[in-house]
């Protein structure tokens, strides 16, 4: 987190909220600054310290430390969640629809998977719940990354004895397709026409229409191809996984609060942070280039189609027949199977 960012954070903290103001007490002496406070749950989250570490480095006690790291994650979810949390606007979306059309993959829009936070002091009574064999305690964060690393979608506080698909059936992932409100997305693969969006993901997943896994024990150079691209793009979840570890070690190492509530907290809060220094340093990078599609005569083939109503909640009939063309097997394969002709005539001849 560049010094500039973590600067403006305090500034909007002490400003916005009244624990984080410097105040005198009945001496009239001023208190802890909201620089120190906010230096202490920062250096929480990023280093996994104790909170009795700082009590000579910021003059914080322990309590005190704790406190403040509570009320920095309920300031940080309340002031920048709804902008760092939110889920894919139509130009987000747009964006997103070009980076995988440049990558060979028209209509997919970001990776899904999940990873488990080994919780230390889970209670007692719920460790055969949240504990997966032989092994220790977990808790399930279910994520959507982008090629940036920019996490769109955070599903978090499953026990870890569920795997990928039992998280899946209680995620909110495709609440908004299901509802009606989510943008609509029109792309073409290899001369067909698909109206729905997909994520890349590992083999566990369903064979969905909205899912695109590799091919194992690939045959032919197409195939082949096809596996070694899927498996590539595929990874930027898994590195959006390691990037948010190496930034907040509070994530990598053990969860030792006693509150599912709190971690939750935690959580939301690197990931709100992981995508501001994402959003920050965005344009200092350049991993795919989309400049094609910036003119207005553009040759892409995957759009959001702005005209459709996005505020209209659909009735119970709609939601079962997009809930058919989401499971739609069918339809996975005629896709997948475009997408291996697609991604050969993009690529295939440069690869050789």
């Amino acid at each position: 987190m560049t010094k500039l960012l973590f600067l403006s954070i305090v500034d909007r903290l002490s400003n916005k909220v009244p624990y984080f103001r410097q105040r005198p007490n009945a001496h009239g002496r001023y208190g802890l600054s909201a620089l120190q406070k906010c230096t202490a749950a920062i250096r929480m989250l990023a280093y996994g310290q104790s909170g009795d570490i700082y009590d000579e480095y910021l003059r914080l006690g322990e309590s005190t430390a704790l406190l403040c790291l509570e009320k920095f994650n309920e300031a940080i979810i309340q002031l920048f969640g709804d902008e760092y949390l939110r889920k894919p606007t139509p130009a987000d979306l747009q964006r997103l629809l070009d980076i995988g059309e440049v990558r060979g993959f028209p209509g997919m829009i970001g990776s899904i998977d999940c990873m488990h936070w080994e919780w230390k002091n889970c209670p007692r009574s719920w460790r055969g719940q949240y504990t997966r064999g032989h092994g220790k305690p977990t808790i399930v964060l279910e994520a959507v990354a982008s090629q940036d690393l920019w996490i769109c979608h955070a599903f978090f506080g499953l026990p870890g004895t569920l795997n990928d698909i039992n998280v899946l059936d209680r995620s909110q992932v495709f609440s908004d397709i299901i509802q009606g409100r989510a943008p609509k997305v029109n792309f073409t693969v290899n001369g067909h026409n698909y109206r729905m969006a997909y994520y890349l993901t590992d083999g566990i997943y369903p064979k969905w229409s909205t899912f695109i896994q590799s091919i194992p024990l690939p045959q032919g150079l197409k195939v082949e191809f096809f596996a070694k691209k899927q498996e590539s793009a595929r990874k930027d979840v898994e590195r959006a996984f390691g990037v948010l570890q190496s930034r907040f070690a509070i994530v990598k190492n053990l969860a030792l609060l006693w509150d599912k509530e709190k971690i939750g907290k935690i959580i939301r809060t690197c990931v709100i942070l992981h995508n501001m220094i994402v959003e920050n340093e965005r344009n200092t990078y350049i991993l795919s280039d989309t400049s094609e599609f910036e003119s207005g005569e553009s040759s892409r083939s995957s759009q959001v189609d702005i005209s459709q109503p996005t505020d209209s909640p659909s009735n119970f009939v709609n939601r079962h027949g997009i809930q058919a063309q989401i499971r739609d097997q069918q339809k996975h394969n005629r896709l997948k199977a475009d997408l291996v002709e697609n991604i050969w005539q993009k690529f295939g001849n440069l690869d050789e």
